[in-house]
């Protein structure tokens, strides 16, 4: 067969589902299970950067065979409380919403509806407390040569393919550079413009207001407007092999992505960590504080990530296999995936009825609709479909899922302009 037929033969392959590529990695033996290593590296301006590291996780408590590693950057503002809030709570709720008894596959597909709904949940929990703080959050679950990354704010996640090829896997939610952004705040009801001072002049970055803030997703901020929402920007990767940097904004306003990823190169992942926050720390000084984790995904019989390479790959294939919503990537920083790297999934729609599916029947055996968010069970008199209309008046499609608790449903319409639902403030 002709060099020709072969390259033909493979434009036209179909897309490859999740299920097979995680059989192609049961069965081919050389592709084991890769060594996952890790750095991490801080310097501190204001102390409000937080960060988590478990690196054994287990989708079944107590069976080593169903590991899973996570990562992720809590960057807080106008105060800590938020960021420790989400630290030690995101992960609970996001694994709550992911049904008990799946198989790696199911799971993995489940997993990133269910990063959207424990987001949600975690702000919703936090704004109960009456604290104004709030933070960004990126999140990464890396399961076997699988990675999930969601995000809010504009902590960034990229990667260094061995082919030498840096992509971004997440999307600043900064309002300054995102069109997108800015369009859906100001048709939730919020302003944007730039601080004014005496005289009438406009400084600074774009802000949203009330409050001021320069993102537009975040967890916390509940002395903001609701258009401030929590629903994460996530994608998913299989066979992403090369090294993850996972950095704060203290280190993505000192260093380009490919200026990050070409400073550490070659070096193990707990110096290529310190060296990332030194290099930031040279070219800006130290305005911000700065948190980095380097995350290396490599086969087992490799120890260290490959040397800086010589040329970089210029053919890439990407598949998507998943909703891609407008707001998903923007300009240059789209994804290509190189050699073995697929994109199974990206999604960065604000509006809960797209985030969430529809495949949330009724229980028949106990006759109650469970919510999406905090999984807590309703009568279907009180379990509301996001798919109906407004809290005040539901209508149009009530008896289709998702469903949604009172409470998490007042939540859904003020994300979307539709009603206040900001708690009081405790003094």
């Amino acid at each position: 067969m002709s060099q020709t037929e072969v390259s033909e033969m493979k434009q036209k392959q179909p897309p490859v589902p999740l299920g097979t590529l995680i059989g192609r990695e049961l069965r081919n033996l050389k592709v084991e299970k890769p060594t996952v290593k890790y750095g991490q590296a801080a310097l501190a301006k204001k102390g409000e950067d937080y960060f988590l590291i478990q690196p054994d996780c287990q989708r079944v408590p107590g069976n080593p065979s169903t590991s899973f590693s996570l990562f992720a950057i809590f960057d807080g503002h106008n105060g800590i409380t938020a960021a420790i809030f989400a630290k030690e709570n995101l992960l609970n709720n996001v694994l709550s919403a992911i049904p008990q008894g799946l198989g790696r596959e199911e799971w993995l597909q489940a997993l990133p509806r269910a990063l959207v709904a424990g987001f949600v949940k975690t702000d919703i929990e936090f704004q109960r407390k009456g604290e104004t703080s709030g933070t960004t959050v990126t999140f990464v679950v890396i399961d076997g040569w699988t990675v999930t990354v969601a995000s809010v704010g504009d902590s960034r996640c990229i990667l260094d393919t061995r082919g030498g090829v840096v992509s971004l896997l997440t999307v600043d939610h900064r309002l300054e550079e995102n069109v997108e952004e800015r369009e859906r705040v100001t048709a939730s009801g919020g302003e944007v413009g730039r601080l004014n001072i005496f005289g009438g002049n406009e400084v600074g970055p774009l802000r949203c207001w009330p409050g001021g803030l320069c993102l537009s997703r975040s967890i916390g901020d509940t002395d903001v407007g609701e258009f401030i929402v929590p629903i994460p920007h996530v994608k998913q990767l299989s066979n992403a092999g090369g090294r993850l940097i996972i950095a704060s904004d203290g280190i993505w306003d000192a260093l380009s992505s490919d200026m990050a990823a070409q400073c550490c190169r070659g070096l193990p992942s707990e110096i290529a960590a310190k060296l990332v926050v030194k290099e930031a720390l040279r070219s800006r000084g130290l305005k911000d504080d700065t948190t980095c984790l380097v995350v290396d995904i490599i086969p087992y019989d490799h120890l260290v990530i490959p040397p800086t390479p010589k040329k970089k790959h210029n053919s890439f294939t990407s598949r998507i296999f998943g909703k891609r919503s407008q707001n998903s990537t923007r300009g240059t920083n789209k994804l290509s995936a190189v050699g073995v790297v697929e994109e199974l999934f990206e999604e960065g729609s604000a509006m809960l009825s797209e985030r969430l599916g529809k495949d949330f029947p009724l229980d028949t055996n106990s006759g109650f609709f469970r919510c999406a968010i905090c999984q807590v069970d309703q009568p279907p008199s009180e379990g509301l479909s996001v798919n109906s209309g407004p809290f005040t008046s539901p209508a149009s499609k009530p008896k289709e899922g998702p469903f949604l608790c009172a409470s998490c449903r007042r939540k859904k319409d003020a994300m979307e302009g539709k009603m206040a639902n900001r708690p009081a403030v405790i003094a």
